[in-house]
């Protein structure tokens, strides 16, 4: 059984409430738009596996850091996670086709800063944009996604607000 932190759309905003709500986590995935390196830095003094994609705005060191695409297995559960990837019935290009071909089960990505958690029946996965944790952006909320996988299922997912964002 693993406990995942899912956080994205940081934009360099670092807020000790990361650490506070992920510091029981086994794992902390960050769906891209970093920002400053110094973020996934600060992730790993709060648990040591982080997993990170890069998104359109991370540069230098992100980049050389972050893959635009990760696929692993985690607990029987075959994960994939990008920035841009869309959502069930409005993918980004290619994506559908990279998430049957990797027999997803669980499919995370940013980009869009809306929250957005559904099941893809089609395909049979779970789609799980955590939102936008960071100032930058429309988001009216800041979000993050809190869930546990455990022998081949996601279970206890929460959404966890750290409140407005003030225009």
């Amino acid at each position: 059984m693993k406990t995942i932190g899912i956080i994205s759309d940081t934009h360099s905003c670092w807020d000790d409430r990361y650490a506070a709500h992920f510091k029981n986590c086994d794992e902390i995935w960050h769906c891209g738009d970093v920002g400053d390196i110094g973020v996934i830095r600060r992730l790993e003094e709060v648990v040591p596996v982080v997993r990170a994609v890069r998104g359109n705005i991370d540069h230098g060191d992100v980049c050389r850091r972050c893959r635009e695409v990760e696929c692993f297995q985690i607990e029987g559960v075959n994960v994939w996670m990008t920035h841009i990837g869309g959502y069930p019935g409005r993918y980004a290009p290619g994506v559908k086709r990279q998430l049957i071909e990797n027999r997803v089960n669980l499919m995370v990505c940013g980009h869009s800063h809306i929250l957005k958690v559904m099941p893809d029946a089609e395909l049979g996965l779970l789609h799980v944009n955590p939102g936008a944790a960071g100032y930058h952006g429309w988001q009216k909320e800041r979000t993050l996604v809190r869930l546990t996988i455990d022998t081949g299922s996601v279970t206890g997912l929460e959404v966890i607000e750290l409140g407005k964002v003030k225009i």
